[in-house]
């Protein structure tokens, strides 16, 4: 099971992103960006594992500046997790799957 990953703007970046009734995990990144490519798999990975829980949005920072501004995004990849409107919790850099849950507070005891 592959999890339909939208692509946000700032045109449905509110909509997609504060308006979900779920969390969201958001990826800045951007097509030239290395480390990003080498953590889509796992955020990719934790979005189909929690299909039900959790979305996963990307943002390309290139294609949409003011929202990188927006949320202070100055290195990629940058992995935040919103819940209920809000940046819950956030971590920078490529890093395994099981560090990605951690810092967004998703790893089970």
């Amino acid at each position: 099971m592959t999890t339909d990953v939208t692509n946000a703007t700032e045109t449905t970046f509110d909509e997609e992103v504060l308006g979900s009734d779920k969390p969201v995990i958001v990826d800045f990144w951007a097509e030239w960006c290395g480390p990003c490519h080498m953590v889509s798999p796992a955020l990719h990975q934790i979005a189909d594992e929690r299909a039900d829980e959790l979305r996963l949005v990307k943002v390309n920072i290139d294609d949409q500046p003011g929202l990188a501004r927006r949320y202070g995004v100055m290195s990629i990849p940058a992995i935040v997790l919103f819940k209920d409107g809000e940046p819950a919790a956030a971590t920078l850099g490529a890093q395994p799957k099981s560090s990605i849950e951690r810092a967004l507070g998703l790893a089970t005891a």
